[in-house]
């Protein structure tokens, strides 16, 4: 029953659960998990270790998320290689020949769903659609599409269009824009300096009218707009986001054990749902982390139950 679940997602350790993990699931009952490189070492492998997780739940559909954006985020990487199949690539080959690109665009899409399907993963967490910036952090880079807004939105909205025709979930990231972040949020808080005028029309513009059942927040302050919190804290931006870019759907977010985020992580989980947040995403297996996490996640909502049905029809 998806309505006994919590609002949180979690990581697991290694390639098969533990005792303990199986002893937390069955326990805590998280919305989703999700899986990384140290959980891949072969499809026969992760096949049975979703299957195991789906076992505990009694859901065939039961979410299970990954990154696998391509070029250098490639959790799938024990399995196969997409190192050269960047979002810069595609956004790249998109200018010089829109023809081209929709045909190589498209085989790379269904391949990767394939293989997801193949697994037991049914949510990937693309698009990015941040935009590529001079002078910014390099932890975007070539996962942008683009420096340029109308490219980096038409192909986000291809992206999304593409994998749920192949029954994959998407969350577009990091809603409302990491682009201009100077600093990488996996180790430091990024504060952006600009107007909420400039970033309405520019890095908040991409995500705007997105048919995206979920969405990924970033860890970054818009001090122009609230100086004291990341957008995964604060009500202003989460208001932005659900008025303004009019994202409508499940907003999750970005890994809880980022060292961007100042408070310990208890107050960071309860905050992120007094923000308007709907699920808390924590990554890195620590089963200690883990249980604070879980502890102070509230039961899934109606909202969430409603939004995950609307998730499951798009599933084979």
């Amino acid at each position: 029953m998806i309505s006994k679940r919590k609002s949180f997602i979690v990581g697991l350790k290694s390639t098969k659960l533990s005792k303990n993990e199986i002893l937390f699931l069955k326990k805590y009952k998280p919305w989703g998990i999700i899986l990384f490189t140290r959980n891949i070492k072969s499809f026969d492998q992760v096949k049975k270790l979703t299957s195991s997780i789906r076992k505990i739940f009694k859901d065939k559909k039961y979410p299970i998320m990954i990154d696998q954006e391509g070029g250098r985020v490639n959790r799938l990487r024990n399995l196969i290689s997409f190192d050269n199949m960047t979002s810069e690539y595609f956004g790249d080959l998109f200018n010089k020949d829109k023809k081209k690109f929709e045909i190589v665009y498209k085989l790379f899409v269904d391949k990767t769903s394939y293989l997801l399907n193949l697994i037991g993963v049914n949510i990937n967490t693309v698009p990015v659609l941040d935009l590529r910036v001079n002078g910014a952090s390099k932890v975007i880079g070539d996962r942008s599409y683009s420096k340029n807004k109308k490219i980096v939105s038409k192909l986000g909205g291809i992206c999304i269009e593409l994998f749920q025709n192949n029954s994959i979930g998407t969350v577009m990231k990091h809603i409302p824009g990491h682009g201009l972040a100077k600093v990488d949020s996996h180790y430091s808080t990024p504060i952006i300096n600009k107007t909420y005028g400039y970033l309405l029309k520019n890095d908040f513009w991409t995500f705007k009218k997105k048919k995206c059942l979920f969405a990924m927040t970033g860890h970054v302050v818009y001090s122009k707009i609230d100086k004291n919190n990341t957008a995964t804290h604060s009500k202003k931006i989460i208001n932005i986001i659900r008025k303004n870019i009019g994202f409508k759907n499940i907003l999750i977010s970005d890994d809880l054990s980022m060292k961007s985020l100042s408070d310990d992580l208890k107050l960071n989980t309860i905050n992120l749902f007094s923000a308007g947040c709907n699920i808390a995403l924590h990554c890195n297996g620590n089963m200690k982390e883990m249980k604070i996490v879980a502890e102070n996640s509230p039961q899934v909502s109606s909202f969430i139950l409603k939004k995950t049905s609307q998730f499951y029809k798009i599933l084979s």
